[in-house]
Formats: structure tokens, sequence, C-alpha cells
């Protein structure tokens, strides 16, 4: 199989640059072994086969929206700022398929009419949003931009499906992007990204689109989640491992200088073949997916911010950002972490 080489290059003049960073994970905590006394499967299966021994679950009162605050909140506080002028917000789970729910998160935000608008890449939404952000700073069109990953993945799973309830989690994770140089810590490098819509039903929900509109069907089971899970295996060790290829170069980067990969959080067995094939030591590697499951498009941001918190990144290190989800889609973008920035969760 040949990939096509697709890439974004900053202006010599303008780079989004990382200047604060929030999480924010419902309270209650949902263990295997919940699973375990109404599903066909174990505690040591889960923890086997996928990596989770736990995740959070948002309660039914809270919304993709109230997530999305929680950490956005956190990430202003984080860049010392009161105003961003757009907010991206990266989900696949809205607060409703009509409005979009960015522009509810910018009013509760206290962002009085600036453009905010939802993006829709599955698991790579939050990579693909960076990079849509980092567009709109180097075209001179925003100045600083909050890019939000949220999910409440509880609300599209089946309960009763042992293949994907123990996978997935809720949660929020947040960043502030700022007009700065290209090259200086903390400023996105060039992305690389794409799609291949052959595989559209590997993760999909059949029902409530214009293509199966929910009246058509009294079936609740195509109201969740349905997912291939050995073809999305498959695929996603491959194209996160090119993406990563491709991303590091564009940066002038080897496989070698990645100091930190963050992949999205899918699998654990996912994230050790890539870090294998690419022959990037495992402690390069952080991962959370223990504690918070498949998190969609929150992944990759909760994962910087935990990461923070916990000491696995620096200043100075090359830190590389690849995803792969639902479409199939996937990118990947690099950076050098900036001195001084305190992650708050």
């Amino acid at each position: 199989m040949i990939f096509a080489r697709k890439t974004t290059t900053p202006s010599p003049a303008h780079a989004a640059r990382l200047i604060g960073l929030g999480s924010y994970l419902p309270p209650q905590k949902v263990s295997n072994a919940d699973f375990a006394s109404r599903l066909d499967t174990t505690d040591e299966w889960i923890r086997t086969r996928i990596g989770i021994a736990e995740r959070h679950i948002a309660d039914p009162a809270t919304a993709t929206s109230n997530l999305a605050v929680e950490a956005a909140l956190r990430a202003m506080k984080s860049a010392e700022v009161e105003h961003v002028d757009t907010v991206i917000l990266a989900t696949a789970t809205p607060d409703h398929h009509v409005p979009g729910t960015a522009p509810l998160v910018a009013h509760h935000l206290g962002l009085r009419q600036v453009p905010a608008f939802d993006l829709g890449a599955g698991c790579s939404g939050f990579v693909y949003a960076t990079t849509v952000a980092a567009g709109l700073i180097h075209a001179g069109t925003a100045n600083t931009v909050m890019v939000i990953g949220a999910e409440k993945m509880s609300a599209v799973i089946d309960p009763a499906d042992r293949s994907t309830a123990p996978i997935f989690g809720d949660g929020a994770g947040a960043v502030v992007l700022t007009a700065g140089r290209v090259g200086e810590p903390g400023a996105l490098g060039p992305a690389s990204w794409g799609s291949d819509g052959e595989h559209a039903d590997a993760i999909y929900i059949p029902d409530g689109g214009s293509r199966r509109p929910p009246r058509t069907t009294d079936d609740p089971k195509n109201r969740h989640v349905h997912m291939k899970g050995n073809e999305v295996f498959r695929h996603a060790v491959r194209r996160i491992n090119h993406v990563t290829q491709e991303a590091a170069s564009a940066a002038g980067w080897s496989i070698r200088d990645i100091d930190r990969l963050i992949v999205h959080q899918a699998n654990a067995r996912i994230s050790a073949a890539v870090a294998n094939t690419l022959g990037i030591p495992p402690e390069r590697v952080p991962s959370n997916i223990t504690h918070v499951g498949n998190t969609s498009a929150a992944s990759i941001p909760l994962l910087l911010s935990h990461s923070a918190i916990n000491g696995e990144l620096s200043a100075g290190q090359r830190v590389l950002l690849a995803s792969f989800g639902a479409g199939f889609t996937w990118a990947a973008t690099t950076l050098v972490w900036p001195s001084g920035l305190q992650a708050l969760t």
C-alpha cells in the first residue's frame, strides 16, 4: 500500500504556540468488576486485551458541553488568559445534532460573539482541530484559539455490549494556542493527516443521521457505537506508524529524536505495537489508558495533561502527537515542550 503524503507547513512568520493546558474527568469511576458482574467478561481479560482497569463516567445530568467547559476553564487559567478569539470543539458526542456544541461552550466561558464550531474526526479530532487552529493563526484570521477535545462516550455505548462497553470513558482536555514563531518551544510543527472513507463502517453509529433517521428504526442497538475491533486494530497500528514517520520527517526529526510519543489511547496493545515497530523505547511512550479508558477526541489532551503533571514531559523534549480514529482518520504533529507550562486538572 502506498500512502500519499499530506502535510501542512507553517508560514515563516507565524506558528501556533501552546501556552495553556487543562483537563477534566467526571468524578465517578467504574471498575472492570462492574462489567464482569453483568457481562461475559473478566477483569483479567479487559486488562490483558485492552489495558484498562477503570474509566470515568459522567452522570446523566452532565453533557459533553459541561465536560468541555471544565477543561477549557483550566486551560485558560493555565495560560493566564481571560479571553480567546476562537473556540474549536473536537467531539463525536455533541450535546445535540443541531446546534453545534462549541457556541454553547463559548457562551458558558463568557466569550461573547467569538467564532465557535464543532469538528468531527473521531478519535483524531483533537489533532485535526489543532491543525485547523494552526491554519487560522498562520493566516492571521485568529490570534488565540481554544481547542477542546471532549466526549461523553457513555451516552453512545451499549452497556450490554461486551465488545465496546468496557473500552470507553468520558472526559475532556483543552489547550490554548496563540501566535508565535516557527521553531520556538511550544510551537506546533508541520501536521500530517489523512482519511480513508472506505472503512467508514468500522466504527460507526448506524442510526440518527440523514442516512438512517431515528424514525426509520426502533432498534436501540442501532443508536450505539458499532466497532469491528480486529479491523480497527490492524489499520490503527499501520496508520499511526506511517503518520508518525511523516510528521517526524516534516519536522526534520528522525524517529530516534522523539523524546515522547503521545499516541491516542485506544488500546494498550496498539500503543505497544506502534512503539515496537518504530523502535521507540516504551518509557518514551506515556500512557493513561489504565485509568481513563478510550476517551476518543479527549484522549490526546488528557494524556498531555496527565503526562505533564506526572513529570513525564519536561522543557526541551521533542514531543510527537499521533492519533487514529473513526472515518478512518489519522493525524500527527510535533512540538518542543515549552518551559513554565503548568497543566491543570
